[in-house]
């Protein structure tokens, strides 16, 4: 990466984690951290006064309206996992608004996933179900629905807002019964598995009975110590262009 890095937007920053990571490795580099969520905002405030980090600062914005920022603020941009939010038509504003703001040759990150893949029955039945309410809420790329598809997308919204030197790097985290990272993704499925019940059933892909079963299903298989998980994701970056 060619220019110094001295401002760092995160978009969708939630809690707030990657900002106070990145800020707490590099006390010279200022990062602010935008989410919709006041919540979420109060506490990575809070967060950041705790671990005494004066150069993280996060404020409440919408991704999907105009960024309350001038233009070339940031010279790194990133914004990962947004595809749960956004509609398929909002891509190329957003990506349109963070060239607005990066200085040129500042660096555009983007990072997404895939569903995760299983050998749990009752998991790849919640994960179909979960694609299948994206793709009728518009939220995915697919034409089938079996899967979310805006990994694929992901170089095109950078090569299509004007960015350069687009590079890729996938990444994939093993949460089988016995790894590292299956306490966590346990913990992760077993929250996000009840707040995204509301959503399912809005979109009429299951009943509140059919998915209270399930969600049982799915924490007891994912107790077998047979259990094999692997989630891929994908981030890919550019160079945001000369402007005018």
């Amino acid at each position: 990466y060619k220019r110094q890095v001295h401002d760092i937007l995160d978009i969708a920053c939630g809690p707030g984690g990657w900002v106070l990571d990145v800020t707490f490795e590099n006390p010279k580099i200022n990062v602010v951290g935008i989410d919709i969520s006041r919540l979420m905002v109060e506490y990575a405030r809070a967060q950041a006064r705790t671990q005494g980090l004066d150069n993280a600062h996060f404020r409440v914005m919408d991704a999907l309206k105009p960024l309350d920022f001038p233009e070339n603020s940031f010279d790194f941009v990133n914004a990962r996992f947004l595809g749960g939010f956004m509609p398929k038509e909002a891509w190329a504003q957003l990506l349109q608004e963070c060239v607005r703001i990066t200085h040129p040759g500042g660096i555009i990150r983007l990072t997404e996933w895939e569903s995760p893949i299983t050998n749990s029955a009752a998991l790849e039945k919640l994960n179909a179900m979960g694609t299948r309410a994206m793709q009728l809420a518009e939220r995915t790329f697919a034409p089938d629905g079996r899967h979310l598809g805006v990994t694929t997308m992901l170089g095109r919204f950078l090569r299509n807002a004007g960015c350069i030197n687009v590079q890729a790097m996938a990444h994939v985290i093993d949460f089988s019964a016995g790894t590292e990272a299956y306490s966590g993704m346990y913990q992760d499925i077993m929250v996000v598995s009840k707040l995204i019940q509301p959503f399912l059933i809005k979109l009429g892909v299951t009943t509140q009975e059919e998915i209270d079963k399930l969600y049982e299903q799915v924490l007891a298989e994912m107790l077998s110590e047979d259990f094999c998980g692997v989630w891929f994701y994908l981030s890919v970056w550019g160079e945001a262009p000369l402007k005018g």
